[in-house]
């Protein structure tokens, strides 16, 4: 594609009236076009008559394809960073329908995933019904659910769905095209793509070694084969998605690979509209590689500037008076969607910093579930720096009915902090320090302090930010009446 100047004649034919030509001066001036249009984006535009000049038209293709791109970045971080995760597992051998990567002595940093943890251990892997409907038989309570190839939610597994309860159940999931017989008894979860992710997190390790004996995995109509598993703690694998021009390649894989009649239509729009259309080549060059690579140079900064210091006020969790907010934004829906709007922006940060959807992660029950709060800056507003030493009070009694967990993220990849400490951050399961009133304080800083203390380590010359979890938080915690303290510097 070519934003070049487009030659064009206009033959105007010549006619003689015997009565005067009298403009129409009744035409609203506000529904006219200016000889000239100044604008900051692309500078002066010409017309004639209202119409373009050819330089005016050139210089709006190009800022229009540029504007297309970004949006095709910010819309569509759940489209690569899904198609980065499925590039991830592939990468360590861990293929889809027969290998299930489980983080037996939790994840830490050599494996690159938007803000995991090193809580609970998790099963991670890969669902493709492309060849036909996919069964599995799962017998153990996980906290589980699958996200299709948009990252759209598909349905929870385990203890979350109201069918299976943590009893264990029969799941088959079936692409909408699918027009064959479903044997009875199966919870059915149908879904629009062919790829999937599939997360399961595990109350400990012995509830690993019984979902290891007893779980089932197979192809509809081939009878329940061996699935493998695969130990990924320690294991060096990258599944986040790139900031540069790279990331619209790694969207096209995943639109080629997937039926035409997955995905918004508006959004595939916006993807012909800059080269990406299913059963076409995208091997953009010249002017157009330069295009993209300015729009996403842009998009990265926006959705940097959402997910580090969101524009939306609302998305606090205690307004003003604190500069901890949640990673959902305001909406509190896993759709991103409040009084029938579509938060863009939400999605955006959410989806820049995070993996999974599922209503679970939304929902305000009492003892059940989680909640997750972020920040990125101390007391005073200024970004967490690892050459600081910085402190953080949790008041006496947290609400909840397991415990909590505060993990330290590098800004860059916002994934595990790299550091000497392994768990890349501290939670209330290990040997926790309290203050004289019960109270809890929490030391973030490149060296341990002296003396026994609750410290989570980061790096010298490295910006990085926290995310706060509760696990099984009670009411007083959604009512927002217990208040943890911002960070402040020493």
């Amino acid at each position: 594609m070519k934003f070049t100047k487009i030659t064009t004649s206009l033959v105007l034919a010549s006619c003689i009236f015997t009565s005067s030509v009298i403009a129409n001066s009744d035409i609203p001036a506000n529904i006219t076009t200016p000889d000239v249009v100044k604008t900051q984006a692309v500078g002066d535009l010409h017309f004639k008559d209202g119409y373009p000049s050819d330089e005016t038209m050139s210089k709006v293709q190009r800022y229009m394809y540029i504007q297309r791109a970004v949006n095709v970045f910010t819309d569509g971080i759940q489209i690569s960073s899904m198609q980065a995760i499925q590039v991830g597992l592939e990468s360590i051998g861990a293929t889809s329908n027969k290998v299930i990567p489980i983080s037996e002595s939790f994840l830490d940093s050599k494996s690159l995933w938007l803000t995991g943890n090193t809580s609970t251990p998790y099963a991670l892997f890969s669902v493709d019904v492309k060849n036909g409907p996919i069964v599995m038989d799962l017998k153990t309570p996980v906290l589980g659910f699958i996200d299709d190839a948009f990252f759209q939610y598909v349905g929870d597994i385990g203890v979350g769905n109201p069918e299976d309860a943590g009893k264990g159940a029969k799941y088959i999931v079936v692409h909408d095209s699918y027009k064959g017989e479903i044997p009875e008894g199966h919870i059915v979860l149908t879904t629009p793509t062919y790829k999937h992710w599939v997360a399961f997190r595990y109350a400990d390790t012995k509830q690993i070694k019984q979902f290891k004996e007893t779980f089932k995995m197979y192809r509809l109509g081939e009878g329940a084969s061996k699935v493998k598993y695969m130990d990924i703690s320690g294991v060096k694998m990258n599944t986040v998605h790139a900031n540069n021009e790279d990331f619209y390649h790694e969207l096209n894989e995943m639109i080629q690979y997937e039926p035409v009649t997955s995905g918004d239509p508006h959004y595939r729009g916006l993807l012909a509209k800059i080269g990406i259309e299913k059963g076409k080549p995208f091997n953009p060059k010249g002017e157009q590689l330069e295009a993209l690579k300015e729009a996403a140079g842009i998009a990265n900064v926006h959705a940097r500037n959402e997910a580090f210091r969101p524009s939306n006020k609302d998305s606090y969790f205690y307004g003003d008076k604190r500069n901890w907010f949640l990673p959902f934004g305001s909406t509190m829906s896993y759709q991103f969607i409040k009084d029938g709007a579509l938060y863009l922006d939400d999605r955006t940060a959410f989806h820049y910093v995070a993996t999974g959807i599922t209503p679970l992660m939304t929902a305000k029950f009492d003892g059940k579930g989680s909640s997750y709060l972020m920040t990125t800056t101390d007391d005073k507003g200024e970004a967490l720096d690892g050459n600081e030493v910085y402190t953080v009070t949790l008041p006496p009694n947290p609400p909840m009915k397991r415990f909590w967990s505060f993990m330290a993220y590098d800004n860059q990849s916002r994934s595990i902090l790299a550091t000497e400490q392994r768990s890349g951050g501290f939670d209330s399961q290990g040997e926790l320090v309290t203050n004289e009133d019960g109270s809890v304080t929490v030391t973030f800083s490149s060296t341990k302090p002296q003396g026994k203390s609750n410290w989570v380590q980061t790096l010298p010359n490295k910006g990085f930010f926290l995310l706060y979890r509760m696990y099984s938080p009670t009411q007083e915690w959604h009512d927002r009446k217990y208040m943890i303290g911002d960070l402040i510097k020493q």
